[in-house]
């Protein structure tokens, strides 16, 4: 609970203190600090502000500052502390109650997609949420818990992100969760082997003046290609320190949130906050706006947000800022500095105001690479160019993609149907078992035909749904499926898509809802919108057993082409639907193809294993859930009614006949 939900005479003990910056500072300066004993006095006569008693002094705080501070309450410390209360809680209850919830630290993963972040995510958590070597993988925030050390991390992975500037979905997720939830660590997860472009989004993350821990993944490739990186010094020069991890292999885990802890107890001597530094031109009309802000009467805004945050993304012509700041009295005043000092920027400096902060932001990142890092000065031939020779070929590459589709229904129908059949054999036992020990009835009737029968009939196609899955994750994890993108682009550009749009579509092969959801990485509204549509036109894991039912009844050969095919003709559905929409309900000018082509990388085979257990656990709750009670209403359809007054028996109409 926040200090502002304390009743007057009421004590509790500060477990968090949110908010950044000046008020940080402030609070902090006058005793507002973790552990500290505090006691509501009482209300002013329009209940704000409120005074309160804390290191024997009394200090008065308004509703908007107390609701940034955390406590434990006694209420809270009775429940927490098991023992005997007879109405009264003294100070020990308290301090023994927060030492148990002083411990728990929340942190967010934020990151560039393809950086390994929800790889370090499942290391650390024993979490198995899906990983994958292309961006979109994460499209909504994962939760887990662990201790280490006493100490529990309350863990959430925010979706990969290359800055979070307000022009994707993701973006303005990312940075509204770090706003609102005011996590008390964030874990900025980069590549080592690509750091420039990485650390453009930790400029931002210092911008926003909140606690940061770097977490410098895939740091063997980085010594692999013959670089050296002070890290220890760049972390000093950022204020933030630097741990190296490889999080396939669960290397420097443990070390990244021990690191957390000290940062978290203010024990890191690096730790401190920085200003990356724009130039003169630009940090003057940072100033100039952020003087703006910074009024008193702001203090709703600039308790929760970095008012030097604010002024550089205004600055930027962010949409989402201007919304920020209309809560402020001078909201008006703010606004006419922006434009004056835009107009003013960009008139000295002959360029665009966003492309002013971002060349600073990249000049800043050089720079400081520039005195800690030491590059290979013989440029390897990466193996990822090698084979993008052949994979990405303009002759070859279609050949070769059309070729992995084929193997991928080849393999699911001819090696799929060995444990199709143990499993028939299986059900057909149980079935055979049931008949041989019950007595004729209904409930025989139930468990025989509706319950085993229905269930088993569509649990029977699950290999072929797990093989599916193996191989869109084999395609994810070694970075094929960005260059399926990339070859596949002047095809969707054709029918009025984005080349991203094929990553969800391809998706929707296994599950349309993963898809669906997973198009919140494509930038622009229409085309998210568009490829939506379209999705249900792929043929998803649910509708590969009427495909097989449908094979196996009527065709005896060719059925792996068949069933390819089938799936062709879906697709082929999908692109003229998406032609007609294009040229009618979503019209528009075309956005610029942007994505990143990840090196390749050799799949570990545990993340194969939790893509396949995934896919298997979405169908097998189907079959426990909906599936499972559609085959009771279809078995009571034909069972009832059972009086043969109002029906005919034609079994015994027949064998009377014959």
């Amino acid at each position: 609970m926040t200090l502002h939900n304390l009743q007057q005479g009421e004590r509790g003990i500060i477990t968090k203190v949110n908010g950044h910056g000046s008020f940080r500072k402030r609070i902090t300066e006058m005793g507002f600090i973790i552990g500290k004993e505090i006691e509501v006095i009482k209300k002013a006569p329009l209940k704000d502000p409120i005074e309160y008693k804390i290191l024997d002094y009394f200090v008065s705080l308004r509703n908007s500052e107390a609701l940034l501070i955390d406590v434990i309450s006694e209420k809270e410390a009775a429940k927490k502390i098991d023992t005997s209360f007879n109405g009264t809680i003294d100070s020990k209850i308290l301090k023994q109650a927060f030492n148990k919830k002083g411990k728990n630290i929340n942190i967010a993963f934020v990151g560039n997609p393809n950086c390994g972040k929800t790889t370090i995510f499942n290391q650390a958590s024993g979490s198995s949420e899906r990983v994958g070597n292309y961006s979109g993988v994460t499209v909504d925030a994962k939760k887990s818990h662990f201790k280490l050390d006493g100490y529990k991390f309350n863990v959430v992975d925010l979706p990969g992100t290359y800055s979070i500037t307000a022009y994707s979905p993701e973006e303005l997720y990312v940075r509204d969760y770090i706003i609102d939830q005011h996590p008390d660590i964030v874990i900025n997860v980069i590549d080592a082997s690509n750091l420039e472009r990485n650390l453009y989004l930790t400029t931002q993350l210092i911008d926003m003046d909140i606690k940061v821990v770097i977490a410098l993944n895939m740091y063997d490739e980085l010594e692999k290609n013959g670089d050296s990186l002070d890290y220890f010094q760049l972390g000093k020069m950022l204020g933030i320190p630097f741990i190296p991890t490889v999080g396939s292999k669960g290397i420097g885990i443990k070390n990244l949130f021990r690191k957390v802890i000290d940062v978290y107890e203010d024990r890191d001597e690096i730790v401190r906050h920085i200003h990356v530094n724009y130039g003169k031109n630009i940090e003057t009309s940072i100033q100039n706006i952020q003087n703006k802000i910074k009024q008193p009467a702001n203090h709703a805004v600039t308790n929760n947000i970095s008012p030097r945050f604010l002024s550089i993304k205004l600055i930027e012509k962010d949409k989402d800022a201007d919304k920020k700041i209309a809560t402020c009295h001078n909201a008006t005043n703010i606004r006419k500095s922006t434009h004056k000092e835009i107009d003013k920027l960009e008139k000295n400096l002959l360029e665009d105001s966003e492309t002013l902060v971002t060349d600073a932001k990249y000049a800043f990142i050089a720079g400081a690479l520039c005195e800690t890092m030491v590059s290979n000065a013989i440029q390897k031939i990466k193996k990822s160019q090698i084979i993008d020779t052949f994979i990405t070929n303009k002759f070859w590459g279609i050949p070769i993609f059309a070729f992995f589709m084929w193997l991928t229904f080849f393999t699911t129908f001819k090696l799929g149907q060995y444990p199709m059949n143990w499993i028939e054999s299986g059900v057909s036992f149980i079935g055979q078992l049931v008949h041989a020990n019950m007595s004729d009835g209904m409930l025989k009737d139930l468990l025989i035909n509706g319950i085993i029968g229905g269930v088993g009939g569509v649990l029977v196609f699950l290999p072929n749904i797990v093989i599916l899955y193996f191989f869109i994750a084999i395609m994810e994890d070694t970075g094929y499926m960005a260059r399926a993108v990339f070859i596949m682009d002047k095809m969707m550009h054709k029918i009025g898509l984005h080349g991203k749009s094929f990553i969800p579509m391809l998706m929707g092969f296994g599950c349309n809802v993963p898809a669906i959801m997973a198009t919140r990485t494509i930038e622009s509204r229409r085309d998210r919108l568009l490829t939506m549509l379209i999705i249900p036109f792929m043929s998803c894991s649910a509708k590969l057993p009427v495909y097989i039912l449908f094979i196996t009844a009527f065709f005896t050969s060719y059925q792996a082409t068949i069933l390819f095919s089938m799936y062709i003709i879906g697709v082929i559905i999908a692109i003229g639907s998406s032609m007609l929409l294009s040229k009618t309900l979503f019209k528009k000018v075309d956005i610029p193809f942007v994505m990143e082509l990840p090196p390749y990388r050799t799949p570990s085979l545990r993340s194969l294993l939790i893509h396949m257990w995934n896919s298997a656990e979405q169908y097998l709750r189907k079959i426990a859930g909906v599936i499972l009670i559609a085959s009771i209403i279809i078995w009571a359809l034909g069972y009832f009614p059972h009086n043969i007054e109002l029906s005919r028996n034609f079994d015994k109409e027949i064998s009377h006949l014959e």
